[in-house]
């Protein structure tokens, strides 16, 4: 492929190139004054026209294509590959600058999100590249997940042939895609008319350079008409890939034989030979440069940008320099190339690594799924870990193109594998909770038909057996938990309330006996006493013989007479009295205190045993001071530490002779 195979208008990438390379004026768009230069030294020619298409036979060219008759190397191919590629695309440079993300790490819901974004700030010939690999990325979640539903499905019971399934994020895909393919469809109707009418202007510049040579008229006006055409032509925009090739090619032969005719001096071919060098030195310093960036496709692209600019804006250079740069040139390029391939084979590594890693998770997903699982608890816990296989499966990365297919079904059977036996166990589990549903339907009808019974003594029990039966029925579906829960619960209440109802109306006195318990018991807590001993002795008396006589309270009531016990103690603790003397005071109040609980006789005899044990302890520890006084044998009574002992003795002696009385007095409480 020569360099005369490809033809693309200037786009604005490449004009941004130029400048960057050059800020002097384009060879095929001098300044007025060279022009006029150029004008002068053709006059000098001669004006005579037939005499220039006379001489036109035995002229050498002015402008050749410096490298076609070489064999082009695959670094060179390349590019020319690319631009050729490009030729009837002016959104190709922006097509580069739309980022590329990983699509097949994102979520279904992530994916719309990003074809959504790539709509609203591209144009849509732009994106063409994402798009695709969006929705191949969609299509294969959403597969994978409309096999899982099926699965599901057909477990449940249903036929095969009545599924349907789709969500909201499917929708809004299929809704997106087709703004695109409407867009999309609609650029390229626009693109094929502007293609062809390009094409017609271009082929029209074409005749118009080829009828110059026939143009009897000022040389002058000759040269700068062609000069006119030259830059329409560069501005007549994109045309037909097919037409490209041709079309560049029948242009440049009629520009030759242009040139031909015009005979130029030797100064105006010197002039344009070292434009084109200095231009092209610049492009060359720029490949250079590019050798050396790290962003590969950035520089790759940049030098498809030289490459265009070297070939479709430049002519030639003097033969003496024509291998020189063209070697230099090429050799810059072929180090871009070289780096891009390597760049790729490290891709390619990376590729097979991600491979790897995805094989190993398709490995974990298999050995999840081959144990039968049979609790609820060890499902859900194994589910959890599939979704983070399954989220680092597709944060792996991309895999070799020629095994991605493989692998992805690999994936998707693994899945699969682990969703069968998920759904087989919880479709028996819906079978035992549908099970489990009925026995409590039945209960609840025995709970309404007997919460308005009055027959409490056969109904009771049968309302308590009911309740501890439903706490043995196992887990029901979970919509319809809470729905027969307030069913039953309602039945039960309504039945018991209506008891309870019942019980307080009969048992009356016991709940006003224990309103007046409670307003003495708080008139207690404000009871301030004298300075008699005796008299206040009296008055916590007459207060425990008040409280004695209101009567019983409610079994769940009783509660309130400890509270009352435990305040006459309380009030005792204040009088100012021989502790001993208090102390028989204060039993005896507690004594009255079991004495009211007749019920229960277990009250006494623990008291009892109490008294006996303290008594036993009391007895030991005198033994043991006693025993203790024989080690003082030979010191006198008068030693302090001998008085101790018998101080300690005395103590005792009393606190028993105490304990001894209330025992005497709890055995009467028996006859």
């Amino acid at each position: 492929m020569s360099e005369t195979d490809n033809l693309q208008d200037a786009d604005g990438k490449k004009e941004t190139i130029s400048k960057k390379i050059t800020q002097e004026t384009n060879p095929v768009s001098k300044t007025e004054t060279q022009e006029s230069v150029e004008l002068e030294i053709i006059a000098e020619a001669g004006s005579s026209t037939t005499e220039k298409v006379e001489e036109t036979e035995t002229m050498e060219p002015l402008i050749e294509v410096e490298h076609a008759a070489k064999t082009q190397d695959e670094h060179v191919d390349e590019i020319e590959a690319s631009n050729a590629e490009d030729a009837e695309d002016e959104a190709n440079a922006e097509r580069h600058d739309v980022e590329e993300k990983d699509y097949h790490s994102m979520t279904m819901d992530k994916l719309v999100t990003e074809f959504n974004r790539l709509l609203k700030h591209h144009k849509v010939q732009t994106i063409s590249k994402q798009v695709n690999e969006i929705k191949r990325e969609f299509n294969e979640k959403f597969n994978a997940l409309i096999d899982e539903k099926k699965e599901e499905f057909v477990d449940n019971g249903g036929n095969e042939i009545d599924f349907y399934f789709t969500n909201d994020n499917k929708k809004l895909f299929n809704q997106l895609y087709k703004d695109y393919k409407k867009g999309i469809n609609t650029y390229y109707k626009e693109r094929e008319q502007s293609l062809k009418e390009n094409l017609e202007n271009r082929l029209a510049i074409i005749e118009e350079i080829k009828g110059l040579l026939n143009v009897e008229e000022n040389i002058n006006t000759t040269y700068k008409h062609f000069k006119e055409l030259q830059d329409k032509w560069r501005h007549a925009g994109p045309i037909p890939r097919d037409k490209y090739n041709n079309a560049w090619n029948t242009y440049h032969h009629h520009v030759e034989r242009f040139y031909d005719f015009l005979h130029l001096n030797n100064d105006l071919r010197d002039m344009d030979f070292k434009h084109n060098y200095e231009q092209k030195l610049k492009i060359i310093e720029r490949a250079e440069e590019l050798a050396e960036d790290d962003n590969i496709n950035r520089a790759f692209r940049e030098l498809q940008v030289l490459h265009k600019l070297w070939k479709e804006e430049l002519g030639p250079v003097a033969k003496e320099h024509r291998d020189e740069i063209w070697e230099r040139f090429s050799h810059a390029t072929k180090t871009i190339h070289d780096k891009r391939q390597a760049y790729y084979v490290d891709l390619d590594k990376a590729y097979e690594k991600n491979l790897e890693r995805k094989n190993e998770i398709i490995a974990q997903i298999e050995q999840i799924a081959e144990p039968q699982i049979n609790s609820h608890s060890a499902w859900q816990k194994k589910i959890k870990e599939i979704e983070a296989l399954r989220e680092a499966f597709f944060n792996a990365g991309k895999v070799p193109l020629k095994v991605n297919e493989v692998t992805w079904a690999r994936f998707k059977n693994a899945v699969r594998q682990f969703n069968r036996g998920k759904n087989q166990f919880y479709k028996s589990l819906k079978k035992e909770q549908y099970e489990n549903l009925q026995k409590k339907k039945e209960l609840i009808k025995i709970a309404e038909e007997n919460k308005e019974s009055d027959d409490f003594e056969v109904v009771t029990p049968l309302m308590k057996k009911i309740q501890n039966d439903w706490k043995k029925i196992g887990h029901v579906p979970r919509r319809d938990s809470d729905k027969v829960w307030k069913q039953f619960k309602q039945a039960c209440n309504h039945y018991f309330d209506r008891i309870h109802s019942k019980r307080k109306e009969e048992n009356q006195h016991l709940y006003d006996a224990f309103d007046k318990k409670t307003k003495m018991l708080d008139s207690l807590k404000t009871l301030e006493l004298g300075d008699d001993p005796k008299s206040n002795i009296k008055v916590l008396k007459e207060k425990i013989a008040e409280w004695k006589s209101i009567g019983h309270v409610p079994q769940n009531k009783r509660y309130i007479d400890g509270k009352f016990y435990k305040a006459i103690d309380n009030a005792f603790d204040k009088l100012k009295m021989d502790k001993s003397k208090l102390e028989m005071v204060k039993f005896e109040s507690k004594l009255e205190n079991l004495a009211n609980n007749s019920e229960d006789t277990r009250l006494l005899d623990n008291e009892q045993n109490f008294i006996r044990k303290k008594i036993g302890d009391v007895k030991s520890e005198i033994n043991q001071l006693e025993n203790n006084l024989l080690f003082f044998s030979n010191v006198d009574d008068t030693n302090p530490l001998v008085q101790d002992v018998h101080k300690n003795i005395d103590k005792h002696k009393a606190e028993l002779e105490t304990w001894k009385v209330k025992l005497s007095k709890i055995k009467s409480m028996y006859s």
